[in-house]
C-alpha cells in the first residue's frame, strides 16, 4: 500500500523545523505499508485537516515517466485531475491519430551569429517568445531576421541542402517557454505563419493533419489546460510538463472537433499568409478572422466553454479552474462560465 498526503506549508507539525524565507512550500508525506511492518507509523500520527490523499495511480497517470507528484491545493483540484488524465498526454505516441513533437530551432545564444537587426533581401523573420500571445503571432515586432540559406544550412549541421521542405515553411504550433504559474496566463501558444525561424524561447512543432494545429492551439490555450500546467510549473514551461498535459486527441471526423477548429482559426488567421490555413477548416480566407477585440473575447469564451465540457467537468469544477486566474478580468471569467451554461441547456 502506497499513499501520498500532500500538506500545505507553512504547517504547525514542522513549526520547529525547515525555517526560510520562502512563502510556501508542498509537503509530501510517503506512507508504505507492507503488511505489518510499519504499523507503527501510520498517517494517523500526521495531521487530516487540509492533507489530501493522492492515489499514486492519479500519479503514474500524469507523469508516468518521472513520478513528479502535482501542487494540489484541495479536494477539487485532485478530483479535476481524475477526470482530466482519462485522455492520452501529449506526450504519448499513439496511432491512428496525430501527434506533435516540439523543438528548438535556432538558439539565442549559440546561433546569435546569424542574426540580423533589420529586414532585407532573402531574410526571414526570428520569432521569439515575447513575440506571441494566444491565438496572436503578432503580439510584438521581430528583432531580427535570419538569412533563409545561412538558417536551413544551420538547421541541416552536416545534412546536404537538396532544397528539401524544412520544418519553417509550414505553419507550425508553438509557445512561450518563459510562463510562471503565477502570471494572468502560463501557457502562451499560437501557430506562427510559414516561412520564419524561431527561437529558443518558442519550442515549435508541426501537426500537419488537417486542422489540427488549430485545434490543439485552442486547446492547449484554454483555461481548462492552462489550470493544469499550473499545477506544475514554476517559471519555466519546458517540454517535459507539456508532453504531460492531457489532450484529447480528436480529429475532423469527431462531432466536438470542428466547433473548435473553426472559431481557433477565426481567432489566428487574420492576415493573408493565413489563408491556406483558414481554408483546412472551411474558412474562405483571413478576411473571415476576427480582429475586432470585443468579438474576439466573445468567441474565447465560447472557446473555453466547449473545452470545459470536452473534458466533461462539472460547472462547479470549472468554475474552481475559472477562479485560480485571479489576474484575469472577472468579466472574461464570467463570459467563459456562462458560454459553458448555455452548452448546458
Amino acid at each position: 500500500q502506497l499513499e501520498f498526503r500532500s500538506l500545505p506549508w507553512p504547517n504547525p507539525l514542522f513549526k520547529h523545523t525547515l525555517r526560510t524565507s520562502c512563502p510556501y512550500f508542498l509537503i509530501i508525506i510517503i506512507h508504505c505499508q507492507i503488511g505489518k511492518l510499519f504499523r507503527n507509523y501510520s498517517l494517523e500520527r500526521f495531521p487530516q485537516h487540509g492533507a489530501l490523499p493522492i492515489h499514486v495511480s492519479l500519479v503514474r497517470r500524469l507523469s508516468p515517466d518521472s513520478l513528479s507528484v502535482m501542487e494540489f491545493k484541495s479536494v477539487m483540484d485532485v478530483q479535476i485531475a481524475e477526470k482530466m488524465v482519462r485522455f492520452p498526454l501529449l506526450g504519448e505516441r499513439l496511432d491512428g491519430v496525430w501527434n506533435v513533437s516540439f523543438s528548438q530551432e535556432l538558439n539565442m545564444t549559440t546561433d546569435s551569429d546569424l542574426f540580423k537587426t533589420e529586414p532585407g533581401p532573402g531574410r526571414l523573420p526570428l520569432y521569439e517568445g515575447k513575440m506571441i500571445w494566444q491565438f496572436d503571432h503578432k503580439l510584438a515586432p521581430p528583432r531580427y531576421w535570419v538569412d533563409e540559406k545561412e538558417g536551413r544550412k544551420r538547421i541541416l549541421g552536416r545534412e546536404k541542402d537538396i532544397g528539401q521542405r524544412l520544418d519553417y515553411q509550414d505553419y507550425r504550433l508553438g509557445f512561450r517557454a518563459v510562463g510562471r504559474s503565477t502570471d494572468q496566463r502560463t501557457m502562451i501558444a499560437t501557430v506562427l505563419a510559414r516561412g520564419a525561424f524561431a527561437g529558443n524561447s518558442l519550442p515549435v512543432g508541426l501537426a500537419t493533419a488537417k486542422g489540427i494545429a488549430l485545434y490543439a492551439t485552442a486547446v492547449l490555450s484554454s483555461m481548462a489546460v492552462d489550470a493544469h500546467l499550473r499545477g506544475q510549473v514554476s517559471a519555466n514551461v519546458n517540454l517535459f510538463y507539456v508532453y504531460q498535459l492531457p489532450v484529447p486527441r480528436l480529429t475532423e471526423k469527431d462531432p466536438a472537433f470542428a466547433p473548435i477548429a473553426e472559431r481557433s482559426a477565426r481567432l489566428i488567421c487574420t492576415a493573408p499568409e493565413f489563408d491556406d490555413l483558414a481554408k483546412q477548416v472551411g474558412l474562405k480566407s483571413h478576411k473571415d478572422g476576427i480582429t475586432d477585440p470585443a468579438e474576439r473575447a466573445q468567441v474565447r469564451a465560447e472557446l473555453d466553454g466547449l473545452i470545459a465540457h470536452l473534458y466533461e467537468l462539472s460547472e462547479e469544477e470549472f468554475a474552481h479552474i475559472l477562479k485560480s486566474f485571479p489576474l484575469v478580468p472577472e468579466p472574461v471569467r464570467l463570459a467563459a462560465l456562462a458560454e459553458y451554461k448555455k452548452l448546458q441547456r
